[in-house]
C-alpha cells in the first residue's frame, strides 16, 4: 500500500515538475514570436530599418548561441534548479527593460540581455524533464514540452496582434514580467536539485571565449553582407576571425582535459545527423516567422491583429500534432516520424513558396497546412532521438548540442534567408534605386518571397534524404537482431 502511494507520489511530482519546465518553455516561445510580429512596427516608431530591426531577433538568437554550450557545461556542474530559476529571473528583468526602451539600440541591448535568460530556461527545461521520467516516457514529455512551447509559438501572434493594436508595441514585453514571476515560484517549489558532477567542476574559460568571438564574428560578417558591404575588407576580416577561431576551439578542446565541448560525441553518427536536421528544421521554421509578418501586412495590408490570427495557425496546428508525434515516437521509433515530418516541411515549403498577392485566406490556410503538421511530427522525435543518444551523464551536453543547433539554425535562417529575400526583392527594382522593405513594390516583395522558398526546398530535399538514411538504418538494425 505504502508503495503504491509512493508510486503515485513521485508520479504527481513529475507532472508538477514538467509544468513548470513547460511555463519556461512556453515563455521562451512566446516572446520570441510575439516579437517577430511587432518588427513592422518597430521600424516606423523607432525610425529604424530592415537591416538595423532585423537585430532585435538576431542579438537573442546570437546570444543563445555563443552561450548554450556553456550553460550546458554548467548544467552538469552545478544545480539545474537554480540556474533554471536564474535564468527566469534575468529574463524577467530584461523583459521589463524591453518594454521601457526608448532607442533601437536600447532595445537591442536589452534584448541580448535577455537572451542569456532565455538560454539558461532552453536548455535546461529539456534537460530536468528528462533526468525526472523513466526512458518509457521520455518521447511523452518532451512531445508535451515541444507543445508547450507551439502554444508560446501560438499565442504570440494572436496576443500580440491584439496587444500592438490596443496597447502598442512595449506591451508585448511588459507582459512576460507577471508570467515570470509566477514560473519562478513554482520552479522553486516544484523541480528538484536534480544531479551535478562537483568532481569534474572545471570551466573551460578559454573555450568559451573563443567560441563567442567565432561566433560573434561570423554572424557580423554575415549580416554585413546584407548590407551590401561583401567587398568591404572588414567584412573578409570577420570571416577570415570566424574560420580561425573555428580551426582554435576545435583544437582547444580536443586538448582539453574538461571540454566544453566532448568531441568524441560526434563518434555517434546519428547524433551528428540529427544535429544537422535540427539545424536545417529551425532555420525554415524561423526564415517562415520572420517573413511571414512583412508578407502578410505589406502584401496583404492586413492589420497586425489579422497577421497574428494568421501566423497562429502555425503553432495551432503543431500542438494539436506535437504530443501524438511524441508517443508515436515512443511506440514506432522517432526516425520514421521525423521522417514523416521531413516530408510534409518540404510538402509545406513548396506550397509556400505559391504565396501571391491574391492569395485568400482560405488559400492561405490550404498552403500552411503541411507545414505546421510537419512541424508537429518532426521537432520532438527528433529532439528525442538525440537526447537518447548520449550517456546519462551527458544529458545536459546533448541538450546543449541541440539548442545549439536550434540557435544556430534561427540565426541562419533570419539573416541568410533575410539576405535572399531583401535581394532577391531588390533585384526588382530599378538599378540604383534603394530597397526599403515597408515602401518596396508588392510584385517584388511576391518575388522575393516565392523564389525564397523554392531555393530553401531545395536544402529540405537534403533533410529528406538524411531521415531515410537514419530511417533506413534503423530497420537494418532490428533485422540483424531478429536474425
Amino acid at each position: 500500500m505504502k508503495s503504491k502511494e509512493a508510486s503515485e507520489t513521485a508520479i504527481s511530482k513529475q507532472w508538477w515538475v514538467l509544468l513548470a519546465v513547460s511555463l519556461g518553455t512556453f515563455l521562451f516561445s512566446l516572446d520570441v514570436h510575439i516579437v517577430n510580429l511587432a518588427l513592422p512596427t518597430l521600424v516606423e516608431d523607432l525610425h529604424s530599418d530592415f537591416a538595423t530591426v532585423e537585430w532585435v531577433p538576431l542579438s537573442y538568437f546570437l546570444v543563445l548561441a555563443i552561450l548554450v554550450l556553456c550553460v550546458a557545461r554548467l548544467g552538469d556542474m552545478w544545480s539545474k534548479k537554480w540556474l533554471y530559476i536564474i535564468g527566469l529571473a534575468a529574463f524577467t528583468i530584461s523583459s521589463l527593460i524591453c518594454g521601457i526602451a526608448t532607442t533601437i539600440n536600447l532595445l537591442i541591448a536589452a534584448r541580448i540581455f535577455q537572451g542569456i535568460g532565455a538560454v539558461f530556461i532552453a536548455v535546461l527545461a529539456p534537460v530536468i524533464a528528462t533526468e525526472v521520467f523513466p526512458d518509457a516516457k521520455r518521447g511523452l514529455a518532451l512531445g508535451i514540452i515541444t507543445s508547450t512551447g507551439w502554444v508560446g509559438v501560438s499565442l504570440g501572434p494572436t496576443a500580440g496582434g491584439v496587444l500592438i493594436e490596443h496597447l502598442g508595441w512595449r506591451s508585448v514585453f511588459l507582459v512576460n514580467v507577471p508570467i515570470c514571476s509566477i514560473g519562478i515560484v513554482l520552479a522553486m517549489l516544484a523541480v528538484p536539485r536534480g544531479s551535478s558532477n562537483r568532481s569534474d567542476a572545471d570551466f573551460d574559460f578559454w573555450g568559451a571565449l573563443i567560441l563567442a568571438i567565432t561566433l560573434t564574428c561570423l554572424f557580423l560578417g554575415i549580416t554585413r553582407i546584407q548590407g551590401e558591404d561583401l567587398d568591404g575588407k572588414i567584412t573578409w576580416v570577420l570571416f577570415v576571425i570566424a574560420v580561425i577561431g573555428c580551426v582554435s576551439f576545435l583544437w582547444s578542446q580536443k586538448q582539453s582535459d574538461r571540454p566544453l565541448l566532448n568531441l568524441s560525441l560526434f563518434r555517434s553518427r546519428e547524433l551528428s545527423f540529427r544535429l544537422l536536421l535540427s539545424l536545417i528544421y529551425y532555420a525554415f521554421a524561423t526564415a517562415v516567422m520572420f517573413i511571414l509578418p512583412f508578407f502578410i501586412k505589406l502584401v496583404k495590408h492586413y492589420s497586425e491583429q489579422q497577421v497574428g490570427l494568421l501566423i497562429a495557425v502555425l503553432p495551432i496546428l503543431a500542438i494539436c500534432v506535437g504530443t501524438v508525434a511524441g508517443y508515436l515516437a515512443d511506440r514506432f521509433g522517432e526516425r520514421s516520424i521525423s521522417t514523416i515530418g521531413m516530408t510534409l516541411l518540404l510538402i509545406g515549403c513548396l506550397t509556400i513558396s505559391t504565396f501571391s498577392q491574391e492569395l485568400t485566406v482560405k488559400g492561405y490556410l490550404l498552403r500552411m497546412l503541411p507545414f505546421g503538421i510537419g512541424c508537429g511530427f518532426f521537432q520532438p522525435s527528433n529532439q528525442s532521438a538525440i537526447m537518447g543518444s548520449i550517456p546519462p551523464q551527458y544529458l545536459s551536453v546533448a541538450s546543449g548540442l541541440w539548442f545549439f543547433s536550434q540557435a544556430l539554425g534561427q540565426v541562419m535562417g533570419i539573416t541568410l534567408i533575410g539576405i535572399l529575400f531583401s535581394r532577391l526583392s531588390a533585384s526588382q527594382l530599378p538599378v540604383d534605386t534603394p530597397f526599403s522593405v515597408t515602401t518596396a513594390p508588392v510584385e517584388a516583395l511576391v518575388f522575393g518571397e516565392q523564389v525564397s522558398f523554392r531555393i530553401v526546398s531545395a536544402i529540405l530535399v537534403i533533410g529528406l534524404v538524411i531521415c531515410g538514411f537514419l530511417w533506413q538504418r534503423q530497420n537494418q538494425r532490428l533485422r540483424i537482431n531478429r536474425t
